[in-house]
């Protein structure tokens, strides 16, 4: 048996302690949970994994979680594409994408972990690395908050140095609520600060075409997620129609929709999600797609994962920024005047405080 075979693989629940209702366009968040992978191997080299779950679907994802440890025990953490392989072989009769591939993502982030542990380097100096920052945006802007919340959060950004900022559209309340809201951020952060909006699916095409064009005034840079993620007609429309900025792929779980939005133009920015697309070797298959449409990659929420692998690729806008991780790891990602700093140690850097995690 090698020393890095996997020898134990154990889940943990965890509970942000910034945790809070929350709402977008789409959802009702009632709390900030995350699930933990902890993969040991033969040499005592632990690695480790996180996914946001909140609350969804607890009892399927747990189902998820067993189907891919029986796979991950006794794989080798050196071999992170044979595992992958190994995956959608195996799930491919109920369909390798879904749950089953954010377990699998969840896993492969352990195994890249214990890996670069093993070689005694960070991941992205594992993977090759091409920069030793990039820049972070300040994240959230719930449709939940007040108007004083909403304003506290952005303003509480630009104090400690961020240089861009987002909020949720797709208000209950319609086009007038959504306009005051980016009026206070623009009236709270000043012009030099750059604004995103992201509706999260929430709007359909009139909707988003009315709410881009009057949005412009306020120098929106860019906006998310305005229609559903299948309508690529959609996407095209509002692009030629308006002009702004489109970015989107947090809901994929493959590239057909990047190179659907690529081929209409439709798509100025990529926003892969980690965990959807099965970890590390489809984040980057991912980046390399849409470096051949000339599309830059802004990825979706794992900052402390994010800003690693942003390193390693030449085509980057950004990295999107939450803080909920923080409270519940031991070193959290270093973030100064508009840039995230990857830490240099073996693995990602980072580990879960033991008192945070509950064993699933």
């Amino acid at each position: 048996m090698s020393q890095t075979t996997i020898t134990d693989l154990r889940f943990f629940s965890a509970e942000s302690p910034l945790s809070q209702p929350i709402a977008d366009a789409t959802h009702q968040i009632p709390a900030i949970k995350f699930i933990v992978a902890r993969v040991t191997t033969e040499g005592g080299v632990v690695g480790e994994g996180y996914l946001l779950a909140f609350h969804f679907n607890p009892s399927a994802i747990c189902g998820a979680l067993a189907d891919v440890r029986r796979l991950a025990l006794g794989h080798s953490v050196d071999d992170t594409r044979g595992f992958d392989r190994l995956c959608d072989q195996e799930f491919e009769y109920f369909g390798d994408v879904g749950l089953l591939r954010w377990a699998r993502g969840l896993v492969n982030l352990a195994l890249w972990d214990a890996k670069a542990k093993h070689a005694g380097k960070s991941v992205r100096s594992l993977i090759g690395t091409m920069r030793d920052r990039v820049p972070v945006y300040g994240s959230g802007g719930w449709l939940s908050y007040s108007n004083d919340e909403l304003r506290a959060e952005v303003t509480g950004y630009v104090r400690r140095g961020f240089t861009a900022v987002k909020l949720k559209v797709g208000a209950r309340e319609g086009l007038a609520r959504d306009m005051e809201r980016i009026a206070l951020v623009r009236a709270a952060v000043g012009p030099e600060v750059r604004i995103m909006i992201d509706a999260n699916q929430g709007l359909d095409l009139a909707g988003a075409r009315a709410l881009s064009a009057k949005a412009k005034a306020f120098g929106i840079d860019w906006f998310e997620e305005p229609l559903p993620h299948t309508d690529f007609a959609g996407y095209a429309e509002l692009k030629s129609q308006t002009g702004i900025k489109l970015a989107m792929g947090e809901r994929e779980y493959d590239l057909v929709a990047l190179r659907e939005l690529a081929a209409r133009k439709a798509i100025d920015l990529w926003q892969p999600d980690l965990l959807r697309l099965g970890g590390v070797e489809g984040w980057l298959d991912s980046a390399a797609l849409a470096r051949q449409h000339g599309v830059p990659v802004l990825p979706h929420y794992y900052k402390e994962y994010d800003a690693a692998l942003c390193c390693t690729i030449p085509d980057v806008y950004g990295v999107e920024s939450f803080d909920w991780v923080d409270g519940v790891i031991d070193h959290p990602l270093r973030i100064e005047n508009g840039y995230a700093y990857p830490s240099d140690a073996p693995g990602w850097g980072f580990a879960f405080k033991d008192d945070a995690l509950r064993e699933l």
